[in-house]
């Protein structure tokens, strides 16, 4: 197609207004309050539910599994999109708890950018750590929040200082707090000149803030000369250090513009948003293998089709038992009943209902380009890591599974609950919510995972969307390895040999189950042809 065509020109103007971004943080930070915020600021609800209103029956719309009503945390991962000053904001809600960390993984991959949110009492925490530097992988471009300052927190020069020291992050502030909790006036826009000043919020966004210039802002300095006093000192500094926003920087992952404010308030939750369309990216490039082993860029205003699946989702609509498979949008445009290419399976298959996402509500989309998240209705034909393609044969570089640190075994209640407990558990384990091995001898499915609240999510969400009632009990294995040999012959022999400390992942690849970390060393010494990986790429076959 003629890239000056008015097709091709269609696709490049629909791109340039796509933000896809996710929005990070340690568990407890305010990540979900922000979600409904920007949902609330875009226009896409009414009213924000919050998590602490549970007993109102009113919960964040992001999070949707009743153990997250339940709990009042957020487990899975959550796609809304709506437009915003003629963009088209693609917005990504992750799981803030450690237990979750590949699914936050897996959605890090599916963006072009991400918030950051800080509590300004507890600083830099450990799941921030773990999330950013996933983000550095792919020098994503971070916008940081610092939170709740209408609470008595810890100095902003510190909180800097401490961002920029453990995240290795430079930060270059927007807005400047004035005083905190409360004492806590407002912002001063180092850019604009000016004050935006604080009022507490409501459930709605119908309330203006107060927007002060010259004369008007020396009158508040008059009222409050303390925080005045001390905004002016800690400016100085900040100045003086040479941290002034370059745009260049912030899109190559080396500089982070930081907004200070307090989301359950609504406030500087605008100033986030307006900095997501001014700077945050539009799609961007992604690498990708040709059918012939060639790495080469794919655009996104290319006007072949392309894409990855990143997440399946099951149960959404527990009265249909339907299964989602999420799916970024990488280069052309998505039209109802379009005929595409699994890379992984060479079938053609045909995408005839995709559907938008609101949290659980979902509507039927009509057009999707670069950038846009679709849902794809899925009969179990799709697997994470998955490739569609309308045109060539490509890969996407997807995020691997990690070797999980925990293992348990269901044992069930009802005995006769048998098929619907290994149905349950391997649905589960294609979604990613858990990792599932089927033992070469033993008919009964071990279960691996990253944290303890995995186990506790999927044993109440087999009870709630399978009917199973199971206790889950610690089995005997340390660790597990995915093997592969170049050698058919030695590798039937190690099999024939060590079948009973091997399994089958649910993309049927070998893993080798070690009780613990000396037995592991023995086979490798043992086997040296057989390679023994402690991760995978998502839907790649070993």
């Amino acid at each position: 197609m003629n890239q000056d065509s008015p097709v091709a020109s269609h696709i490049a103007r629909q791109v340039a207004k796509r933000r896809t971004f996710a929005i990070i943080s340690h568990p407890d930070a305010g990540k979900t309050t922000l979600t409904e915020k920007l949902l609330l600021f875009g226009g896409a609800i009414q009213m924000a539910g919050t998590v602490k209103a549970r007993k109102s029956g009113k919960y964040a719309t992001s999070d949707w599994l009743e153990v997250e009503k339940q709990r009042g945390i957020s487990v899975a991962s959550s796609v809304m999109q709506f437009g915003y000053d003629d963009c088209v904001i693609n917005l990504l809600d992750t799981p803030g708890h450690k237990d979750f960390s590949e699914d936050t993984y897996r959605v890090l991959t599916a963006v072009d950018a991400a918030v950051m949110v800080v509590d300004a009492a507890k600083g830099v925490e450990e799941q921030t750590i773990k999330l950013l530097e996933v983000c550095r992988l792919r020098n994503t471009p971070i916008i940081t929040f610092i939170n709740k300052m209408d609470r008595e927190v810890r100095d902003p020069l510190e909180l800097l200082d401490e961002i920029e020291s453990v995240l290795k992050l430079h930060c270059a502030p927007v807005t400047w707090p004035i005083g905190m909790g409360k004492r806590f006036h407002g912002v001063y826009h180092l850019i604009n000149d000016e004050v935006l000043r604080f009022a507490p919020g409501e459930e709605k966004a119908g309330q203006d803030f107060e927007t002060l210039r010259g004369a008007q802002i020396e009158a508040l300095r008059e009222q409050n000369p303390m925080e005045f006093e001390t905004m002016d000192g800690e400016i100085e500094l900040v100045r003086g250090a040479g941290a002034a926003f370059h745009l260049e920087d912030f899109l190559a992952g080396k500089q982070s513009p930081v907004f200070f404010g307090s989301g359950i308030n609504n406030f500087g939750v605008r100033e986030v948003l307006r900095a997501l369309v001014d700077w945050a990216p539009s799609p961007i490039a992604r690498e990708a293998v040709t059918a012939n082993g060639e790495v080469r860029q794919v655009e996104p205003d290319e006007p072949a089709f392309t894409g990855f699946v990143f997440k399946i989702q099951a149960n959404m609509d527990p009265n249909h038992r339907d299964r989602i498979a999420f799916f970024r949008v990488c280069s052309g445009q998505y039209t109802p009943g379009m005929k595409v290419k699994q890379r992984r399976t060479n079938k053609e298959m045909k995408i005839a209902n995709a559907v938008v996402f609101m949290a659980n509500e979902r509507t039927r989309m009509e057009e999707a380009y670069a950038g846009d998240i679709i849902g794809i209705h899925n009969h179990g034909q799709l697997q994470i890591g998955d490739v569609l393609t309308e045109g060539e044969l490509l890969t996407y570089k997807g995020i691997p599974y990690f070797a999980p640190d925990m293992f348990s075994k269901a044992r069930l209640r009802d005995p006769l609950k048998s098929k619907q407990l290994q149905k349950g558990l391997r649905e589960l384990g294609e979604e990613g919510a858990i990792q599932v091995f089927a033992p070469l001898v033993d008919s009964s499915l071990l279960m691996g995972a990253v944290g303890q609240l995995q186990f506790e999510v999927v044993e109440h969400r087999l009870k709630a969307e399978y009917g199973v009632d199971a206790v889950f009990e610690r089995s005997g294995i340390h660790t597990a390895r995915w093997v592969t040999c170049d050698d058919a012959a030695h590798l039937a022999e190690f099999v024939k040999a060590q079948q009973m400390r091997l399994a089958r992942d649910v993309d049927d690849n070998l893993v080798y189950l070690a009780d613990n970390h000396v037995n592991l060393s023995l086979a490798m010494e043992r086997w040296p042809k057989v390679k023994f990986h402690n991760t995978r790429e998502h839907g790649q076959q070993l």
